[in-house]
């Protein structure tokens, strides 16, 4: 009689063989991941390119560039409201209905601005690196009052508008005695501005409009969430208080502007009141000509300082 044998693994070769498999996998999910922050890297930049145009046709139509944040009347704000620079943006970013249902006639925090317009996501406003985040609370930051109770979450936004440098700032300041002062500190958006093309005299593709400030109201310190640290601004999408100017940071986030030999850091240290993106090695970054560029970690202070201004003066070399 002929016997039959069946064939099988034994089992050092299938040990074999699921360690060639880990080791394959252990290889493709950093191709992997590099792949997916390139994708979303992409989507952000994009997001970016979209507001340029929106900021564009808004000085197509008004004259000017909108502001950071209204807190009288003004070229899009008959009513003199409390407005962002985002609400401003809206019919250039084919969001007609939700403009509709935003009443310039209020603030950005009473009625159907708070608990609809507030409440709805636009994806354009949000960077897919950036985590997810559920608010429906804020601390009072005046003439706002504190948000508490809500039943309903608040849209959250990570991009935001760079209104200049902060002179006041040790790190700033040690940049070069008198260089900034209230007259040449200025970006392009900043509180109640009518900015033209034409006030941009250090060239708009040297000058930045809007960048990453990514994660708020939750506060980072490089890449560690501190949720018990309170945050004012940046509360969602329509606040129109969460613009800032440049400090400078120290290396762990934990100083803001203090030390000009520890506060060396421009951007991806701290998000409140700072640069900071989800990306890996840099931040995206806006022009007022509508281009946008990766910045890396790296750049120096003086370099993204000088970006932050539109009549600054300073010479600006290449390599940022």
């Amino acid at each position: 009689m002929r016997r039959s044998f069946r064939s099988a693994f034994t089992l050092i070769e299938l040990l074999v063989v699921i360690a060639i498999i880990a080791i394959l996998v252990g290889l493709l999910l950093p191709a992997v991941q590099k792949v997916r922050d390139a994708a979303s890297r992409m989507q952000c930049s994009n997001n970016l390119k979209q507001l340029g145009l929106a900021l564009h046709g808004f000085h197509d139509v008004y004259g000017a560039f909108p502001p950071s944040g209204y807190t009288r009347i003004g070229p899009g704000n008959p009513a003199g409201k409390y407005v962002g620079w985002r609400p401003l943006t809206l019919p250039f970013i084919e969001q007609t209905n939700l403009n509709r249902l935003y009443d310039f006639n209020l603030n950005w925090w009473e009625g159907n601005n708070l608990t609809q317009a507030a409440s709805t996501p636009v994806k354009t406003f949000q960077c897919p690196s950036a985590p997810l985040r559920s608010v429906s609370s804020a601390v009072a930051k005046s003439p706002r009052p504190a948000l508490g109770g809500l039943a309903f979450t608040l849209a959250t936004t990570d991009y935001e508008a760079i209104m200049g440098v902060q002179p006041t700032s040790a790190a700033i300041a040690a940049i070069g005695p008198n260089l900034y002062n209230s007259f040449n500190r200025f970006a392009v958006l900043h509180r109640d501005s009518s900015t033209r093309f034409v006030d941009i005299t250090d060239g708009t593709s040297t000058t930045l409009a809007v960048l990453e400030a990514g994660g708020r109201p939750v506060v980072y310190r490089n890449r560690t969430a501190f949720t018990l640290l309170a945050n004012d601004q940046g509360i969602c999408w329509t606040d129109s208080e969460g613009p800032f100017s440049l400090d400078g940071s120290s290396s762990d986030g934990s100083l803001e502007g203090a030390d000009p030999t520890i506060c060396t850091f421009a951007i991806n240290r701290r998000n409140d009141n700072e640069p900071y993106s989800f990306h890996t090695g840099g931040c995206n970054v806006l022009f007022a000509d509508g281009h946008v560029q990766f910045i890396a970690d790296g750049v120096a202070l003086q370099t993204f300082a000088a970006l932050c201004t539109r009549s600054g003066g300073e010479i600006i070399g290449g390599g940022y």
